[in-house]
Order: C-alpha cells, then structure tokens, then sequence
C-alpha cells in the first residue's frame, strides 16, 4: 500500500459505543508502518456517498470504507473495474462482504487486521448494470430486509430481533410468478423465494471462493404453507443446503421477469426499488481487495 485513504461513518455503531476518536487513532497505529502515506478521515453519513464517489478518481490507490453494508456497497460500485483496492472495516450490521474477506467480526481485531491483509481479485455481480458483491433476493428475502430495519436496536438483542424479523418475514411472504432465464434456457416458476449470490455458499452462508466466475440461484418454489415452513427455517438455521424444498442452479447470467415493471430486491442487505426484468451477470475479477489471509 502507498497512497491510503480511511473513509470512516462518523454515526456507524461502531464509532458511536467506542468513540470516532478512539477509532482514528486505532486505525492509524494499525496502518501508517504499512503505507507511504495515510489520510483518515471521519465523514457524516450524508456525504459518504460522495466521498466515495471522489475517491474513486482521486490519488489513493487503497481506499478503506468504515461503515455498514450501505457504504460498502456504494465502494464496491465505484470501484467495480478500477485498479484501487477497497479495504473494508466491519461496523455495520451484517457485514457480508467483510466476514468473507476473513475480517473479525469485533471492530479492534478488525482494525488490528488491516496490516495483516493481502490483496486478491474478486468476481462481483452486475444487476441490472450496477455491481454489488454478494447477494440479492426475492419474496421472502425482500420481506426479511423489511422486517429487519423493523426491529433494528431491539432491547433484548440482535439474535431475538433475527427471530422476531423471521417470524414477521415468513407471515408476509406469499407466491409469485416469474419467468427465469438461465444462461439462455426459460423456465416458469411459482416461488415464495429466490436468491441470486456471488459465487456458492455454503451451508452456513459462508463462501470459500469469490473467484469462480459463476453465480448460483436458489429457489424456494410454492409447495404449500408446510414447504414455506420447512424452507424458512432451513433459511434461518443455515442448514438449506440439504432441503429438497430449495433448488440451486449454477449459471453465468440470469434474467428474473414477470408482469410487473418494478419490483423490491433485497440486495447486500439494502431494500431496493428495481425495474423488471432483473438481469444478473457475473463480473469475474472485477474488483481488488484486501482480505485476510485464511492460510
């Protein structure tokens, strides 16, 4: 790393319960023996989207987002075929490109982490031209995001909240025609949910390689009120890798249609409004990041 530059939410969790100044200073330690130069800033959460955006064309060659998966995913669509490595700092609520990179989950480990990461290149997904770098769902995955932001900052914590936003997911979800193209083939299909990731997970939601060049499709198709049941649970505990209810299809590109012009996605744990038909299409190695080294 040489030119380095910290964009930190000022409001994220993280920098609220330990203090933004606390951070800086923990972040600098970390990082300023392993640059030529290190520029941390703390940023209000409304103008993060444009410090990204002028990072994305300014000198630093590594640029590292503090904050949720909002900001993160603002980076990663920047950056999405640049020559910048995006570095990623956990203080958001699911974290889902940090934990897969091997970052700690606690925020001091964390930071400690940074002088231990390595560079590596990534697939992402285009969907509908915008890069994200997980996951995006349907039906009941769309309501769970929903119902997530509902119960966020729960007082008897975050594994009730996971249940409470579950149980409110399930109740809301109900079928829905659509028509999937994949890699040129179409298919017909009354779902209660369908999931696009980034490469395969495994049973426990975690990726072992970002790198293949092929996303999956998982599909919970409507069998009746006991197959949402069994599916939706499947979904919570992790262990949907072994359902008969939930079929997966490895492809390279996927278009979701249906009769509708819009519809809700949820996408790296944001709820967004998106134009039918949702098109998928793998961006191998799209972008460079740092990750922790699981040898």
């Amino acid at each position: 790393m040489k030119n380095v530059l910290v964009l930190l939410n000022a409001r994220a969790g993280t920098l609220l319960d330990i203090g933004a100044e606390s951070v800086v200073g923990q972040v600098t330690t970390a990082l300023k023996a392993h640059c030529e130069k290190l520029d941390v800033r703390l940023v209000a959460p409304r103008e993060m989207r444009k410090a990204i955006a002028d990072a994305a064309v300014g000198p630093h060659d590594t640029v590292i987002v503090g904050g949720g998966d909002g900001s993160v995913s603002t980076a990663v669509a920047a950056f999405s075929g640049s020559d910048r490595v995006l570095g990623v700092l956990p203080f958001g609520t699911m974290n889902l490109l940090a934990r897969d990179l091997g970052m700690p989950t606690e925020p001091e480990e964390a930071i400690a982490a940074l002088s231990t990461t390595t560079p590596r290149r990534i697939d992402l997904v285009a969907l509908n031209g915008r890069a994200f770098h997980t996951l995006s769902g349907l039906g009941f995955f769309s309501h769970m995001a929903r119902a997530r932001e509902e119960v966020r900052g729960h007082p008897l914590g975050r594994m009730v909240s996971v249940v409470i936003a579950w149980f409110r997911a399930l109740a809301r979800t109900r079928a829905f025609e659509i028509d999937v193209v994949v890699d040129g083939r179409r298919e017909r299909i009354s779902a209660l949910a369908a999931l696009v990731t980034n490469n395969a997970f495994g049973a426990e939601w975690r990726r072992r390689r970002m790198d293949t060049g092929t996303l999956e499709m998982h599909l919970v198709e409507d069998q009746g009120a006991l197959t949402k049941l069994k599916a939706g649970a499947a979904l919570l505990t992790g262990t949907w890798r072994d359902d008969p209810g939930i079929r997966s299809i490895v492809a390279r590109e996927i278009t979701v249609a249906s009769g509708r012009r819009h519809t809700r996605a949820a996408t790296d744990g944001e709820l967004i409004r998106e134009r039918m038909p949702l098109r998928y299409r793998v961006l191998p190695q799209a972008l460079t990041v740092l990750a922790v080294d699981k040898a």
